[in-house]
């Protein structure tokens, strides 16, 4: 039996000793692609049945982590939506590029065709007022990125994090491709842009590597070229209580 075969296996024995009333389930994540290390966790998506209610739970089981979703099936459109508009869709993905694990009565197949959809058609466009507020909060970190001394190393790499961060936001968006935080940042940021993702990601080890911002704001300055340029005086924004 290979690896990928006990992984499967044992996430099929969780969903069946643990949630028989489920309507099936998918084996998401790098378990799917048969990309796991012995430290990754099983994602693993569950539809339950109406009024059982979605949320998102962390256990051990047989020893490994697992990380559950869990959606109420009646629920999955709406939820669906909400994850779209976070501009990740963490769990469309584990269903769109999932491994199917149990699906009686066909919920999982409809489950995968809408989240299918969804990836296909991307996420939400930006709007004009978050637009302006991206290309501000990337302007003053970068200002920030130019001046903080090489010598406050603690403060140039935090700050070099957040132009890091707020440059793929904005260069996914520019690009309509999904974003991503954590190892998903790199990847979903290569994707959507090669050329500027590859400058951004090498910018930001020049920073943690040698000290020096320069390449990092040189690649940021071409992220604001391409949405308007920096945005500093006559920002203007309203707190809604």
């Amino acid at each position: 039996m290979s690896d990928q075969e006990a992984v499967i296996g044992q996430a099929g024995r969780l969903v069946r000793e643990l949630f028989p009333q489920a309507l099936g389930a998918v084996l998401g994540g790098s378990a799917a692609r048969g990309r796991a290390t012995p430290a990754s966790d099983l994602d693993i998506g569950v539809l339950l049945p109406p009024s059982a209610g979605s949320g998102r739970e962390v256990m051990r089981y047989e020893g490994q982590l697992v990380e559950l979703f869990l959606n109420d099936v009646e629920d999955v459109p709406r939820f669906f939506e909400w994850d779209r508009a976070r501009r990740r869709a963490t769990v469309v993905f584990v269903y769109a590029q999932g491994m199917t694990l149990a699906d009686p009565y066909g919920h999982v197949a409809h489950t995968r065709r809408l989240a299918e959809e969804i990836v296909a058609t991307g996420p939400p466009r930006l709007t004009t007022e978050q637009w302006r507020q991206g290309r501000y909060v990337l302007t003053c970190y970068l200002d920030d990125l130019v001046d903080t001394p090489s010598a406050s190393r603690h403060e140039q790499l935090v700050v070099a994090d957040h132009v890091l961060r707020e440059a793929a936001e904005l260069v996914t968006a520019h690009r309509g491709a999904w974003t991503g935080i954590g190892k998903w940042l790199p990847r979903r940021l290569i994707t959507a842009d090669p050329e500027l993702g590859r400058a951004l990601l090498d910018g930001h080890q020049a920073v943690a590597e040698q000290a020096d911002p320069s390449p990092l704001a040189a690649a940021a300055r071409k992220v604001l070229d391409l949405i308007g340029g920096p945005l500093r005086e006559g920002y203007s924004h309203r707190w809604q209580a």
